[in-house]
C-alpha cells in the first residue's frame, strides 16, 4: 500500500531526509518550494517523486496536504502553525525539526480530535541531543541517582582543518539567516538554583571557552530558554540546567559586533535601496559616521561596539573590512539589512569543493548516586561530513527526520496517539536511538569520577 509524504521546503538538510524515505518502495514524495527549480534539483533522477511549486501562505496549502498521509515541515518554524491547521482539516499527520511554539502547543487539542499525530524536534538539536539526555537521565533515575547538574551543547561547525579560512570561523551548512539570529535570541537558564536571564544583545558577550574535545578550541553560550527542560527531561532535583551552542574561538566577537553595528536587524528601512548604495555608504547610514571613508567609520565601531581587548578588536575590524562594509563595492540589498548581511555571508562562507563540515555534541551530567558519591558522565557526538557529499548537518537532521517519519507511517507506538509531540520519553527515543545508531550516528557515553 503507497504511503503519499509532502515535505514543505527544498534547503540544504531536506537531501539525506528524502533518500532516506524512499528506501521504502511504497512511499511515494511529493516535494514543494516556493521555487519549483528548488525542489526539481533536489528530486532529479529520483524514482517515486514530484516537484511542486507551493507557497506555504498560500490558501492552496489546505488541499495539497490533505492529499498526502504525512507532511514534514521544512519551512521557517514561524509557517508551523499553519501547516498544523491544514493538516487538521486533512487528518494528516505532521513531522517538524523545530522546537514546539507555544502558537504549536496550543492546537494540541485540535490535533486530537483531528486523530493525527504532530511529530516535533526531530532533527539534531533539537533531536538527536534528546535521544541521549533522556537515556542517561533514566539510567541514572532507574539506578536511584540524582541529576544534580545538566549541561547541553550542540554545535554545527566547520571541520578544523578549515577553521581558519575566515575572520568568522564558521560556513553555513544551514540557512545563514537562521544561524545569525540563532546568535541574537535571549537566553534563560538554572545556576545553582537560580534563573538566569542573558536578554538577546548580550548573549554574545556570555560566551566562554569550553573543553568538549582534545584539539578544539570552543567557546559556548546559552541558547534559548533551558528553563522548561527541567520538566521536560523529569528532573526536577537539578540545579543547573543550560542548553546552549558551541563556536570557535572568534566568531562571536565579530558576531556581537554585527549585532552592535545594528546589521542583524530585519525591519525595514526606507532608505535601504538596490542599486543605489555600496557597503560603505550603508554603514555610514547605520552608523551614523560623518562619511563612508573608512577611518570615520572605524571611529563609529569604536563608539558603538565593545571589545575584551585590544587584540580582540583588531580582529573584528579586520573580520568587518573582509565582510566588506568598509568598501566600495555595490551592495546587493535583499530587503532589509539582515537579509543584505546573509546574502553576502552566504556567498562568502559557503563550503568549497573538498571541503567538510563537523557536527559536535554534547551532554555533561553530575551525577549523585545513593552512596553519596559522585561522578560526571559525559555523552558526546562528533560527526564529519562527506566532503562533496551530504553534510554531518544535513545527514544528522535529515536521516533523523527521515527515522521519525518512517516510524509515524509504520505505526510504532507510542506514535500512534494523537497530539503534539516531542522525543522527551523513552517511549519514543529508544526505538529512534537505534534506527539512528544504525546509520552512524550516536553518541559515545563516558564515566569521569570527579576530583575530590
Amino acid at each position: 500500500m503507497s504511503q503519499k509524504i509532502l515535505m514543505l521546503g527544498s534547503g540544504l538538510v531536506a537531501k539525506p531526509c528524502v533518500d532516506y524515505l524512499l528506501r521504502d518502495p511504497n512511499n511515494k514524495l511529493t516535494v514543494a518550494s516556493r521555487t519549483l527549480s528548488t525542489a526539481e534539483r533536489l528530486v532529479a533522477g529520483l524514482p517515486r517523486t514530484t516537484a511542486v511549486a507551493l507557497d506555504v501562505t498560500s490558501p492552496e496549502l489546505d488541499t495539497v496536504v490533505a492529499d498526502h498521509d504525512v507532511v514534514i515541515s521544512l519551512v521557517p518554524f514561524i509557517h508551523h502553525a499553519d501547516v498544523i491547521r491544514s493538516a487538521v482539516k486533512g487528518k494528516t499527520h505532521v513531522v517538524t525539526t523545530s522546537y514546539v511554539s507555544p502558537a504549536m502547543r496550543e492546537l494540541d487539542t485540535e490535533v486530537k480530535n483531528a486523530g493525527i499525530v504532530v511529530l516535533n524536534e526531530v532533527g539534531v538539536d533539537p533531536g538527536v541531543d534528546h535521544l541521549y539526555a533522556i537515556k542517561t537521565i533514566e539510567e541514572v533515575h532507574g539506578k536511584g541517582g540524582q541529576i544534580l547538574e545538566f549541561h547541553s551543547y550542540c554545535g554545527g561547525l566547520v571541520a578544523p582543518e578549515i577553521a581558519n579560512d575566515n575572520p568568522l570561523k564558521f560556513k553555513f551548512s544551514w540557512s545563514p539567516r537562521g544561524a545569525l539570529l540563532s546568535q541574537f535570541n535571549s537566553a534563560t537558564f538554572y545556576k545553582d538554583g537560580e534563573v538566569v536571564h542573558i536578554p538577546n544583545k548580550n548573549l554574545m558577550s556570555a560566551a566562554a571557552p569550553l573543553h568538549v574535545l582534545d584539539g578544539y578550541s570552543f567557546v559556548a553560550y546559552p541558547n534559548r530558554d533551558s528553563t522548561p527542560f527541567k520538566e521536560f527531561y523529569a528532573i526536577p532535583e537539578a540545579r543547573t540546567v543550560v542548553r546552549g551552542s558551541l563556536r570557535y574561538e572568534g566568531n562571536p566577537a565579530l558576531v556581537k559586533a554585527l549585532i552592535e553595528l545594528g546589521w542583524l536587524d530585519s525591519s525595514e528601512k526606507s532608505w535601504l535601496k538596490d542599486g543605489t548604495s555600496t557597503w560603505a555608504a550603508i554603514q555610514q547610514r547605520l552608523t551614523q559616521a560623518a562619511s563612508p571613508d573608512e577611518p570615520e567609520l572605524v571611529e563609529k565601531v569604536d563608539q558603538l561596539c565593545t571589545f575584551s581587548s585590544p587584540s580582540v578588536r583588531e580582529q573584528v575590524l579586520a573580520g568587518l573590512r573582509w565582510i566588506g562594509l568598509f568598501s566600495n563595492e555595490q551592495a546587493a540589498v535583499r530587503g532589509n539589512l539582515l537579509d543584505t548581511l546573509s546574502t553576502r555571508l552566504e556567498k562568502l562562507c559557503s563550503f568549497g569543493p573538498g571541503e567538510r563540515d563537523l557536527v559536535v555534541l554534547q551532554h555533561k551530567f553530575l551525577v549523585r548516586w545513593k552512596d553519596g558519591s559522585e561522578d560526571i558522565i559525559t555523552s558526546t557526538m562528533e560527526l564529519f561530513g562527506e566532503p562533496d557529499g551530504h553534510s554531518a548537518m544535513a545527514k544528522s537532521v535529515g536521516v533523523t527526520c527521515g527515522i521519525a517519519t518512517q516510524m509515524l507511517l509504520d505505526g510504532l507506538a507510542p506514535l500512534g496517539q494523537p497530539g503534539v509531540l516531542a522525543p522527551y520519553n523513552e517511549e519514543i527515543c529508544r526505538p529512534l536511538r537505534a534506527k539512528l545508531e544504525a546509520e552512524g550516528i550516536s553518541l559515545v557515553e563516558k564515566v569521569l569520577p570527579r576530583a575530590s
